[in-house]
């Protein structure tokens, strides 16, 4: 690569310098890139066993559900489940890792009265109430850790091109400017020292 910076002193401290920060920039990048990578595998896992959790939650309640509909039939069932009063609540607040927003989701389900399900009831249908609540739960949690994984992984996207831009991009320019600079001030070092020794062989020749 053709480097047109000038080689004089203060270019060659000052190249030293802009080197200096761009590997302890890389240090710290590469270090960052490293513990979003482990985040990230560690939620991946969390994920999967809330997702295993909701899927067997779902399940559980819709076999419930299946087996009130045939306990005490659709109509009453549908007529039972539009009675009962539950109200969501969800709370949202981000917290900064690593340069990402992560979302924390807090989550409460206020049952109004009744509380007990009328006489005759299946309880079948009590425990599609209560799992299917469950599952909501997890479904929370879930979409907690999935917003998370996205904004960590995108994080560690843009970590990563600037982890690659100083190292193959930055660093090996300034380790050439660098070298460059360097090899122009010895040689003309060199230059002026034979020079001096020319001047200082004509003076002594001279005095003789």
């Amino acid at each position: 690569m053709a480097i047109k910076i000038p080689a004089t002193k203060t270019n060659l401290l000052k190249t030293k310098g802009i080197l200096s920060l761009c590997k302890e920039g890389y240090q710290l990048l590469d270090e960052k890139r490293r513990i979003l990578l482990m985040e990230i595998s560690s939620i991946t896992k969390v994920i999967d066993e809330l997702q295993e959790n909701v899927n067997i939650s779902l399940s559980d309640a819709y076999a419930a559900v299946e087996e009130a509909f045939i306990a005490m039939g659709k109509s009453r069932v549908r007529n039972l489940a539009a009675g009962i009063d539950t109200e969501i609540e969800i709370n949202i607040t981000e917290k900064k890792m690593m340069g990402a927003s992560i979302p924390s989701i807090s989550l409460n389900l206020k049952e109004n009265p009744p509380f007990c399900s009328p006489l005759g009831v299946h309880p079948a249908f009590d425990r599609a109430d209560i799992l299917l609540k469950e599952a909501i739960k997890h479904i929370a949690e879930l979409a907690e850790k999935k917003i998370a994984l996205q904004r960590l992984e995108k994080e560690f996207q843009r970590t990563t091109k600037k982890v690659n831009a100083l190292e193959k991009i930055h660093i090996p320019y300034y380790n050439e400017v660098l070298k460059t600079i360097t090899d122009r001030l010895d040689e003309e070092s060199r230059e002026a020292f034979s020079t001096l020794k020319e001047i200082k062989k004509k003076l002594a020749l001279r005095e003789s």
